[in-house]
């Protein structure tokens, strides 16, 4: 599954070559979010994080690209590794492209309060530096999408996941071969949604709903995960003399129920409830 996912990856990071070429727009945004309350599975402590993220989306004429990255810098509760006085780092790529069937067909698609019906596939991979697993997470998906007729966007997709990891103990410096997990399900929805009440605001997040995965690489059960990632944002572009949509500074929330599918019973640090402060500079 490994060589599949990467094989897969190449392809989709070619396509996303390819379709940036011929963007008809794109948004690249530059943001900073800081929180106190995140939560890692196994670790009773509560977290500090500084996330630096740089994101880009783009539209071409058959559909739409997306790319992510997060730089997560933990406090050091969540150490680099064992016996480190330094907090872990982590890196988090996620890809996606939607091909929209209505215009590869020059057919419309739309019913009810559906706009459009689309193809998504893309990828997530990580690297973390941390004491108890140094994840090494590759997961490929794919699956159908609805686009829903809202003012911004709204798109609901139903995806499979190829997911494996190759996790790394520094407390017994144990290394576990590289484990593909069940292909399972997950749902999840995408939006950025603008309103205004006599200042330009905007509700923007995603919201993923996932399957269990079987069992995992060290023979136990995971959970079904729930992870809500929500903000209001307010466009300060204006009072600074910028054009529309370039400053925004808000708040966000994250719940997340068992995280990386490791249920949460007698592990606090499965779940998280993490209010932060956001800020992005869109170029």
């Amino acid at each position: 599954m490994s060589r599949l996912a990467s094989r897969t990856a190449f392809a989709l990071l070619a396509c996303c070559a390819c379709a940036a070429h011929a963007a008809d727009w794109s948004d690249t945004s530059l943001s900073y979010r800081y929180g106190t309350k995140f939560a890692e599975p196994f670790n009773d402590k509560d977290i500090t994080k500084n996330i630096v993220n740089l994101s880009s989306v783009s539209g071409y004429k058959y559909g739409k690209n997306f790319f992510s990255v997060d730089f997560l810098m933990s406090s050091e509760v969540d150490p680099s590794s064992a016996g480190a006085k330094s907090g872990a780092h982590e890196a988090y790529a996620l890809y996606r492209h939607t091909l929209d069937l209505g215009k590869v067909t020059g057919n419309s698609w739309a019913f009810g309060p559906v706009r459009g019906v689309g193809a998504t596939a893309g990828f997530d991979f990580n690297s973390k530096t941390d004491a108890g697993y140094n994840s090494k997470k590759r997961m490929v998906v794919a699956g159908p999408t609805l686009m829903m007729d809202v003012p911004g966007f709204l798109d609901v997709s139903l995806l499979a996941l190829w997911e494996s990891n190759a996790p790394y103990n520094t407390f017994t410096g144990a290394a576990t071969p590289r484990y593909a997990y069940k292909t399972h399900p997950m749902l999840t929805a995408a939006w950025g949604i603008p309103f205004n009440i006599g200042i330009p605001l905007s509700f923007e997040g995603f919201a993923n709903f996932i399957g269990t995965k079987g069992k995992n690489e060290f023979g136990g059960d995971t959970a079904r995960e729930t992870n809500i990632d929500m903000q209001i944002m307010y466009d300060m572009s204006g009072a600074v003399g910028a054009a529309k949509n370039t400053f925004k500074v808000g708040v966000e929330y994250q719940f997340w129920k068992n995280k990386f599918g490791n249920p949460d019973t007698n592990n606090p640090g499965a779940t998280a409830k993490t209010p932060m402060v956001r800020a992005e500079y869109h170029f």
